[in-house]
């Protein structure tokens, strides 16, 4: 029988995330060398495009990379003040024997901004805040990675207005002529989302409660739970101690939830929900042909106003924001300075994987592998009946998504193939943009080409390996889940 300093030294042994990400590129590139030998749509991947793609990943997730930076020093600024680790004890203690209710009522926001506007890069600092509080509740880092990744992964999986799946999907669609409705989409994505949502919510709380009375019943090994404890055990530790919030430490905290929500709104498309922006959100006003007569507040500081913002407007926002709380903090221009460095440089093993996994999907890009699997998978799904052409559209897609991560990308590059092949055999391009955004959103849940994934199971100290262990039954049924209830609906729509 093993010891269990045996079986420590084994996890110890086993592949980092960059590891992990540059043997799949290593394999990728290897496959388009052999297909490109059977057709003339593949090229064969040099050594030079292998070694750039890494480069090349970096520079294509620029704009992600850099909001995580600019995040880390954010949430850095928040720790140095004091407001994020007494805000973490206060609300333990509020919730003390009902610490569990966090967890629903966290995976349901996530879940609210993964469905909306799809978040997903930017839960990569919650993860290193949920480790802490869950610790601090007497769970483990697990569950509060699983909070973050499950929660959102679920809304993004049954995106409803998310535009950078759904929004793109349609927009793709519309530029081959082919109109969709869209109170089917949020429908049907609707169900999707409270579904898959309540399945994980009982999933993850299922294990919470058994970590709690049995901390022997983690699924973290014996080293992940010394790094957990070495980069967030001060602040469980903070968390358990009585304590109270000074004024500074008040104002800090709703100056951090502003920004968050704030981040949220500007995330969402507004304008093409037709929502009422006026007053706060969107205090610009327009002509009558939509031209900027006075900038609103949100333009002034971003150059866009919010419903308009992307990555690098949230970032400007994140940065002013750090300022802001170091400022009302109390912090010195030496700390405000110090500090943000400081945070930004804890994110760049984060920052470096996301730019690697990027490398994977720029690499199948730039040889053609990922359009030449598409054109195969569309052609195997010609002249089915609709209880198979769903079940396996699913499945094609479930494929796809490996090689092509990116929500927004595979929907432009697939949805001119997709959808008219749906619409031709008579079936609803509806429900194939939802069997889109569901097959990609499961296959999101623990793909390590996601930066989002590996990058945020990094900063709470837990191997993916370990999450691809707890996490595999629950992404089993949830994949079923989906694949009912978009088959049920290929069906009837």
């Amino acid at each position: 029988m093993r010891t269990m300093t045996e079986t420590a030294k084994k996890k110890r042994g086993m592949p980092s995330s960059f590891t992990i990400l540059l043997a799949l590129l290593a394999i990728v590139a290897v496959i388009t060398v052999i297909v490109s030998g059977t057709t003339d749509a593949v090229t064969a991947a040099k050594f030079s495009d292998f070694f750039t793609a890494p480069v090349k990943g970096f520079a294509d997730a620029l704009p992600v990379c850099l909001f995580v930076m600019i995040l880390g020093g954010f949430l850095g600024m928040m720790t140095e003040t004091g407001a994020l680790d007494n805000g973490i004890a206060v609300l333990v203690q509020k919730l003390k024997g009902r610490e569990i209710w966090i967890i629903p009522v966290l995976m349901c926001l996530f879940a609210l901004g993964g469905t909306s506007y799809g978040m997903c890069e930017e839960t990569v600092p919650f993860y290193a805040l949920l480790a802490a509080t869950m610790m601090a509740a007497g769970f483990d880092p697990l569950v509060g990675a699983a909070t973050v990744l499950l929660g959102a992964g679920c809304g993004c999986l049954g995106s409803t207005v998310n535009p950078f799946a759904v929004g793109a999907a349609v927009d793709a669609l519309s530029s081959k002529g082919i109109e969709v409705d869209q109170t089917i989409i949020i429908g049907l994505g609707f169900l999707l989302t409270v579904v898959t949502t309540l399945i994980s919510i009982i999933f993850v709380m299922r294990y919470a409660k058994k970590v709690k009375a049995d901390k022997g019943s983690t699924f973290l090994s014996l080293q992940e739970q010394k790094d957990a404890e070495a980069a967030h055990g001060a602040a469980a530790a903070e968390a358990a101690k009585e304590v109270k919030l000074t004024g500074r430490q008040k104002a800090v905290l709703g100056i951090f939830a502003f920004t968050f929500v704030v981040m949220i709104v500007g995330f969402i498309p507004l304008g093409d929900l037709n929502a009422n922006v006026a007053g706060f959100f969107d205090n610009g006003v327009y002509d009558a042909d939509g031209n900027t007569i006075t900038q609103a507040w949100s333009a002034v500081i971003t150059g866009l106003p919010i419903g308009q913002w992307y990555f690098d407007e949230a970032s400007t926002w994140f940065f002013i924001m750090a300022i802001v709380i170091g400022i009302v903090g109390g912090l010195s221009e030496k700390q405000i300075v110090n500090t943000f460095i400081t945070g930004a440089a804890d994110m760049m093993s984060v920052v470096l994987i996301i730019a690697l996994a990027r490398g994977i999907s720029v690499l199948m890009a730039a040889t053609g592998l990922d359009m030449y699997v598409l054109d195969a998978a569309a052609a195997m799904l010609k002249g089915v009946p609709s209880f198979i052409f769903a079940p396996v559209a699913f499945l094609v897609y479930f494929g796809l998504s490996f090689l092509i991560p990116s929500t927004s990308g595979m929907a432009t590059v697939s949805m001119p193939i997709m959808g008219p092949l749906a619409a031709g055999l008579g079936f609803s391009p509806e429900v194939m943009v939802m069997i889109f955004s569901s097959a990609i959103g499961v296959v999101n849940l623990f793909t390590p080409t996601s930066g989002a994934i590996m990058g945020g199971l990094s900063l709470a100290k837990i191997e993916w390996t370990t999450w691809l262990k707890f996490a595999m039954p629950l992404i089993v049924i949830l994949t079923l889940a989906s694949m009912v209830i978009t088959t049920v609906a290929c069906m009837v729509i």
